[in-house]
């Protein structure tokens, strides 16, 4: 059997340069105006320069300090949304955060990849969407594609790779469900 030949050596960043110059203004910016700042402290200076670089940003919205957003043009962050410490907005295509979602310590949200049957592993990208009331956990990774419906919890470090229903919890990896959320009147 003869074997394929991946030559990556071929292999050309499809990203634009215009795309690369706006990340790398983005990541000075936020590294000297916003990510010396504690924690939490800061957050309208913070939506502000997010959305000077294109973000949809709710006035109530919060993003921690620590959180890496990769590309602020494909963020909307709606009302009460939280991106936490260290989460890592890895928003090649568009992350969508709906209200009264926290997305925890951590985790890690991913709408890129590379596709392994193409000899030069171009980029592929799909959006993310985690819908109202949902609680990503600690250290949690959302691939790309995946759409977290209302309501859900992803547990502390889950892999999720495909849509999570509403109203449940689901852990491990790959994520699976491990009961329905219910909450108390």
């Amino acid at each position: 059997m003869n074997e394929p030949n991946i030559d990556l050596s071929k292999y050309h960043n499809s990203l634009s340069r215009k795309h690369q110059i706006i990340r790398l203004m983005w990541g000075v910016i936020w590294g000297i105006f916003a990510r010396p700042l504690p924690r939490s402290m800061g957050n309208g200076w913070k939506r502000f320069l997010l959305r000077l670089f294109g973000a949809k940003i709710a006035p109530t919205a919060v993003v921690y300090s620590s959180a890496r957003v990769y590309y602020p043009a494909n963020l909307v962050m709606e009302a009460y949304s939280c991106l936490a410490s260290d989460v890592d907005c890895y928003n090649v295509a568009p992350i969508k955060i709906g209200a009264n979602t926290t997305v925890s310590q951590g985790a890690y949200l991913c709408t890129a990849s590379h596709d392994i049957s193409d000899p030069l592993n171009h980029l592929i990208t799909a959006p993310i969407i985690i819908e109202d009331q949902t609680w990503v956990g600690a250290k949690a990774f959302i691939g790309m594609g995946v759409t977290v419906r209302q309501g859900a919890v992803i547990g502390a470090t889950a892999s999720v790779y495909k849509d999570v229903d509403a109203w449940t919890v689901v852990g491990g990896n790959p994520a699976k469900f491990i009961k329905k959320r219910i909450i108390k009147e």
